[in-house]
């Protein structure tokens, strides 16, 4: 899967995320309250620059249009999006500040966010010279976004301009699919466009429906029918965290699909990466079904991160490897930033090697005692290339695929990866893992790796062998079978 010539223009509420992460060791004296000890600090595009930065990691030529102010986060944030190479199509507002949004973690969760913001329509000489900007950069774009965070971009100014009917009715005339991420109530400024992105709750809201009120399949596609008629919008598709997503469609039967994260580490973020997907599949000129698809994928990919980081297309097309076949299995580029995930929930990383073929009692007990030397277990697994140049021509017994899918059916084992060289050298000093697990057939300075680990503060372990058990063995037990008369 690739975008390559995909042009999407995002228009909408931009702010600045700042994230201040740290260990809490003790409760403050001075009030119940953790104890952060800062350890880190950055900052990264919010918002709709948020889903402007999804879509440039996708490989998506991508332009944004919002509102800042003239201060220093709206330097940070215009500096964010040239380094992304973002084209900036950013107003500034002497009256208004730049939205901010500071998080506080501490061991992987969030304890705190403090919003800085002005939530109010923009001032006439605000909307008309956001209007010139928008309309000059939609010209040769596939797709736009109107990314609503409620923060008054896209609400009727003074002097009567809707942002929201500017681009639609313009992007209408030009050919240009339109998709919404909405707020609030009422919805009569998305009238006209191809897909709105509610999530369950601004769905529930839209419907005019109590809290805590539960829909089954029939009356929810019968509200969304009545949402589609009442605006005027062509397609709904609601986002429905763990239970996946569904699309509503003209003359067509409600589709849905079941998300597909393993493990939710946050879910900042979520919907900007999904309608970014959505309006890149769509660009690319993939049906709308499809391209729900490709949107899920992404999104449970989003929600196993930290705060409001981007999904890469490296990452979507390995999660779409992963549905189809071994959710374990992962490339070194995308292995390395999930051990960094686990790094920040303060695990511990645990590697061991080896071919795997004809799984065995043998493997089983390393497999065992590898995964209670720490956390997280990660088995470096030797492609068939690999293997045919360490045992000879008729092995592997089994293909590289196989001998992945065996080993991610053991609870013990969290991750795969595959290396086409003869020792897992390279792996070792890429992944750089608390604990490296060899046989003990192997002294310790025998083993491939033991001296980068050591030296990065790190250590080896030596697993007991299970007697009479090798690949070797079976096969040569095999062979002599075929051979008795």
């Amino acid at each position: 899967m690739n975008f390559d010539g995909v042009r999407v223009l995002v228009v909408g509420d931009v702010m600045l995320d700042h994230y201040i992460a740290g260990q809490v060791k003790r409760i403050s004296p001075e009030a119940p309250v953790p104890v952060v000890s800062v350890a880190k600090r950055w900052s990264v595009p919010g918002g709709a620059a948020n889903v402007a930065r999804n879509l440039v990691r996708l490989g998506v030529d991508v332009a944004v249009a919002g509102v800042v102010g003239q201060d220093a986060a709206a330097d940070d944030l215009r500096a964010a999006l040239a380094a992304e190479g973002i084209t900036d199509g950013l107003t500034a507002s002497a009256s208004r500040r730049t939205t901010c949004k500071t998080r506080v973690l501490a061991q992987g969760q969030q304890l705190m966010r403090l919003d800085e913001e002005v939530c109010a329509p923009l001032s006439a000489e605000e909307a008309e010279a956001l209007k010139a900007g928008v309309l000059s950069l939609l010209h040769g774009r596939q797709a736009v976004i109107l990314s609503d965070y409620a923060k008054g971009v896209l609400l009727e100014a003074p002097n009567g301009i809707n942002l929201c009917r500017v681009v639609i009715d313009e992007a209408r005339r030009m050919g240009i699919a339109v998709l919404v991420d909405p707020k609030g109530s009422d919805w009569q400024r998305y009238a006209g466009a191809h897909c709105v992105t509610p999530n369950a709750g601004e769905f529930d809201v839209a419907c005019g429906l109590e809290p805590g009120v539960k829909l089954d399949r029939s009356q929810r596609e019968s509200h969304a029918a009545d949402l589609r008629t009442r605006y005027g919008i062509e397609r709904l598709l609601v986002t429905r965290g763990p239970k996946g997503m569904a699309l509503f469609s003209p003359g067509e039967a409600p589709v849905y699909c079941r998300a597909t994260v393993r493990e939710v580490a946050d879910v900042s973020g979520a919907g900007d990466t999904a309608i970014a997907t959505l309006a890149a599949s769509v660009g690319k000129g993939l049906p709308w079904a499809e391209s729900m698809h490709l949107a899920n994928a992404a999104a449970g990919v989003a929600v196993g991160k930290m705060g409001t980081a981007p999904v890469s297309l490296a990452e979507l097309n390995q999660a779409l490897r992963e549905q189809a076949d071994n959710p374990k299995l992962f490339d070194l580029p995308n292995l390395v930033e999930k051990i960094e995930e686990w790094r920040r929930k303060g695990e511990s990383i645990v590697f061991t090697n080896g071919c795997f073929d004809l799984l065995h009692p043998g493997h089983i007990s390393l497999i065992r005692q590898s995964a209670a030397q720490g956390d997280r277990l990660i088995v470096g697994l030797n492609s068939d290339a690999s293997v045919r140049r360490l045992k000879g021509p008729t092995r592997p017994i089994q293909n590289e695929n196989s001998r992945a899918l065996l080993l991610a059916a053991l609870s013990d084992v969290d991750a795969i990866v595959l290396f086409n060289e003869d020792t897992p050298l390279e792996l070792i000093t890429a992944l750089r893992p608390d604990v490296l697990v060899k046989g003990s057939d192997y002294t310790i300075g025998a083993v491939v790796g033991a001296d980068v680990v050591q030296q990065a503060g790190g250590r080896v372990y030596l697993a007991r062998l299970v007697d009479g058990c090798s690949t070797t063995g079976i096969v040569r037990k095999i062979d002599n079978h075929k051979d008795m008369p």
